[in-house]
C-alpha cells in the first residue's frame, strides 16, 4: 500500500511538472486598458501602440491571450513642395489705387486732354495712372478720388475731350461760352481760350437752358433766390432769371438738373467771376440730352 501511494503520488507530481496546472488555476489578469489574460508587460505594450483593447472573453470561458502588437515604424511625412502661382503678365494696380472699368477709356481722354502727369494708354492702371486719375478727380470735384476710372470720371473726361472750343461765336471782348449737349463752360477772348473747358450743370426736364446769344445785366458775389430759397454764389445773370452760379448740390448729380441756371464748380464760379463783368457776351449752344 505504501509503495502504491508512493507511485501514485510520484506521476501526479511528473504530470503537473509536464503540463501545468491548467487555465483556471490563475485568475486572468487586466490592465488599465481592460485587456485580459496578458502578463503585464505586454499589456502595457498594447497600450504604448495605442491599438485598442480586444473584446474581453466571457468569464466562462478561457481566455485567449491576444497576440503581441509590434509598433510600427512610421515614415515622416514629407510636405509637398509648394508650387509658386505664376506671374500674371498684367501688373497689379497699386497699392490703395484700384482699377476700374473704364481704364483704358480715361487713359485715352486724359492722354488727349494733357495736363494733369505722364499716362500709357494701355488699359492696366500705373502708378503714373493713378496719380494723373487722382489729379483730375479732385479737379472736377469726382468723389471719391481715389485713382479709380469708373463711369463719372470716364463720362466727365469724355465731355472735356470732346468739346470744340472753336465752335463758340466770339466777339472782341470776353465770351462765356456753353455747350448744352456736352455740358461743358469755357471763356474766351478775342478767339483765345482764356479759361479751358470745364464742367456744368444746366436746367433738367421742364426747365431746359434756352440757346441763344446774350449778355451779362446783373451781377452779385452771393445773390438769394425768392423761389428756390437758397443762396447762389458768385450769381451773373444773363437771361430772365437764368444765370451761372457756384453749385449748391453735388454737380455731378446729373439726374437733377437745375431750374435752368448754369451750376459750376467752386472754383469755376469763381475764375468766371474775375473774368466777367456786366455786358459781358455769352453764347449758348446745343440741347442738353433729356430736355
Amino acid at each position: 500500500m505504501v509503495l502504491t501511494r508512493l507511485g501514485t503520488g510520484l506521476i501526479t507530481l511528473v504530470a503537473v511538472a509536464l503540463f501545468g496546472a491548467g487555465a483556471c488555476a490563475f485568475d486572468p489578469q487586466s490592465d488599465q486598458s481592460g485587456a485580459e489574460g496578458l502578463p503585464p508587460v505586454e499589456a502595457a505594450a498594447e497600450n504604448a501602440t495605442g491599438a485598442s483593447a480586444p473584446p474581453a472573453p466571457d468569464r466562462g470561458e478561457a481566455a485567449t491571450p491576444s497576440p503581441r502588437t509590434t509598433p510600427r515604424k512610421t515614415t515622416p511625412t514629407t510636405k509637398a513642395p509648394t508650387k509658386k502661382p505664376a506671374r500674371s503678365s498684367s501688373p497689379k494696380p497699386p497699392a490703395g489705387c484700384p482699377q476700374g472699368d473704364r481704364q483704358r477709356e480715361v487713359e485715352g481722354y486724359l492722354a488727349k486732354l494733357g495736363g494733369f502727369g505722364k499716362i500709357v494708354v494701355d488699359g492696366r492702371q500705373s502708378a503714373a495712372d493713378c496719380s494723373a486719375i487722382k489729379k483730375f478727380q479732385r479737379r472736377y470735384d469726382i468723389r471719391p478720388a481715389e485713382g479709380r476710372a469708373g463711369p463719372t470720371t470716364a463720362d466727365v473726361a469724355r465731355r472735356l475731350a470732346r468739346t470744340n472750343t472753336g465752335k463758340c461765336k466770339t466777339g472782341s471782348g470776353t465770351t462765356f461760352c456753353v455747350d448744352l449737349t456736352l455740358q461743358t463752360v469755357w471763356a474766351m477772348r478775342g478767339g483765345t481760350v482764356v479759361m479751358a473747358p470745364t464742367v456744368t450743370r444746366t436746367g433738367m426736364s421742364g426747365y431746359a437752358t434756352p440757346a441763344g446769344t446774350y449778355k451779362i445785366n446783373f451781377r452779385n458775389t452771393k445773390e438769394w433766390s425768392d423761389p428756390y430759397e437758397v443762396w447762389l454764389p458768385y450769381w451773373q445773370r444773363f437771361v430772365g432769371g437764368i444765370g451761372f452760379h457756384e453749385t449748391t448740390t453735388y454737380l455731378h448729380n446729373m439726374p437733377i438738373g437745375s431750374h435752368g441756371c448754369v451750376n459750376l464748380l467752386p472754383s469755376d464760379a469763381r475764375r468766371m467771376w474775375q473774368l466777367g463783368k456786366v455786358g459781358t457776351r455769352v453764347h449758348v449752344m446745343g440741347r442738353r440730352p433729356g430736355t
